[in-house]
């Protein structure tokens, strides 16, 4: 399911897997494997491929329908 996430973010975004290789640090046998769900993904990587396909990561509460960011969470912290 996540690699189908990834995949559509990084297309409808119009980067390559080696366009996003590069930015991220990531490698693009990696992303491949990721978006073929053959590899698991951490947080770290979820979040860096998201941010540079300008998409943000939510978390809701499915009773509340609280939703937060973890940049929200950063601020509040510190």
């Amino acid at each position: 399911m996540i690699g189908k996430a990834l995949k559509y973010m990084r297309e409808k975004s119009n980067y390559s897997q080696e366009q996003v290789s590069k930015v991220t640090n990531i490698g693009r046998t990696t992303i491949s494997d990721y978006e073929r769900e053959k590899t698991d993904i951490n947080f770290e990587n979820l979040e860096k491929i998201a941010n540079f396909c300008n998409y943000e990561i939510y978390f809701i509460n499915k009773d509340t329908n609280d939703k937060f960011r973890i940049k929200d969470i950063i601020r509040k912290v510190d």
